[in-house]
């Protein structure tokens, strides 16, 4: 027979030993879970492609150095109850975070960010361009949905193209970004600075956003100096109300198709309906994406009596109420007379 004190003696041993193999295997986990690959360690990109399962993305950030242990990190990614958390895309990872920072990333989906700068008075074209240079696609296509009616409808803005109302801002962006997602992002933007006392103004000044879009656009193309926004904008104001034509050089440019960087008396004389010097109203759209500033310009003008501007070639500009000032202040800063 068996001696039962001997069989408790050694299950007890077995108990102990399997406690103490525990303890020992927490205390490992714990100090890796805690403890930096290495401290000094530099970001590095690392992709976590759609459908990778939990092996894969260990083993890959232990082959690249961000992790000393990836069995020891699928054991707290289950632990934590995180595997199906873990997001796709791309990371700049360290090996100087501890796993569970690195782990918290993932699962956050804290991807690498792409910097896009749109400067104000770009058109779509020019926005097009900086859009594929930031590796959003290609210009074309950027293109083809800024200009659809149908898309900018999608968007709340019942006009032909989007051209003014992709808002000029600093925006960041993950790699994997379409470009309908950062169309929307420019055309929120716009909205969320068109507030609801610029549409009030809007109303009382007796125009439509899409009129008030256009002259904004207007006077960014034409401002050198930011202080001159509102002067600008009360030249083309009084000429409005006066019947006159805005003779807006930046207008006409709009319209020429393939311009080669020099405008003629020719382009000054040929009718489109961009050309201010032929049309007695605002032309049909927006010429560039205004930023903030100008929109408010357009809405707030200064009170004067202006009607001429001249550039002084200093990005300043020579003001005149009448059309005997103004062919001096062409003499004087245009022709050096």
């Amino acid at each position: 027979m068996l001696n039962f004190k001997r069989i408790v003696r050694f299950a007890g041993i077995v108990f102990l030993g399997v406690l103490i193999a525990s303890f020992v295997f927490f205390q490992k986990i714990s100090k890796f879970s805690s403890t930096p690959c290495d401290p000094a360690g530099q970001a590095i990109k690392v992709n976590i492609k759609s459908g990778q399962n939990l092996s894969e993305i260990s083993d890959n950030l232990q082959k690249k150095g961000i992790i000393k242990n990836s069995f020891f990190f699928k054991i707290i990614v289950r632990y934590q109850e995180s595997a199906k958390k873990l997001k796709a895309g791309e990371y700049m990872l360290s090996a100087s975070k501890t796993p569970l920072q690195i782990l918290s990333i993932l699962t956050k989906g804290t991807v690498k960010l792409y910097k896009l700068t749109l400067p104000e008075g770009l058109n779509i074209k020019e926005i097009a361009q900086l859009v594929e240079k930031a590796g959003f696609g290609t210009t074309g296509d950027f293109i083809l949905l800024a200009e659809s009616k149908t898309f900018a409808g999608s968007l709340g803005i019942s006009q032909s193209t989007l051209e003014g109302y992709l808002y000029p801002e600093t925006y960041f962006f993950p790699k994997n970004m379409s470009q309908k997602q950062i169309i929307n992002t420019m055309v929120t933007a716009f909205n969320s600075i068109y507030t609801e006392q610029f549409k009030k103004q809007t109303i009382d000044m007796g125009f439509t956003i899409h009129e008030i879009v256009t002259l904004a656009s207007i006077i960014e193309k034409e401002t050198g100096t930011a202080k001159e926004r509102p002067i600008i904008s009360s030249v083309f104001h009084n000429r409005l109300r006066k019947g006159m034509r805005l003779e807006s050089d930046p207008t006409v440019i709009y319209g020429i198709k393939d311009f080669n960087g020099n405008i003629t008396r020719k382009d000054l004389r040929t009718w489109t309906p961009y050309n201010t010097y032929k049309i007695k109203a605002l032309p049909p759209g927006p010429i560039a994406n205004p930023g903030k500033m100008s929109i408010q310009a357009a809405l707030y003008p200064a009170k004067t009596d202006f009607i001429f501007f001249v550039s002084k070639k200093d990005t300043t500009h020579k003001f005149s109420k009448t059309i005997k000032e103004h062919n001096k202040a062409v003499r004087k800063y245009q022709l050096n007379r």
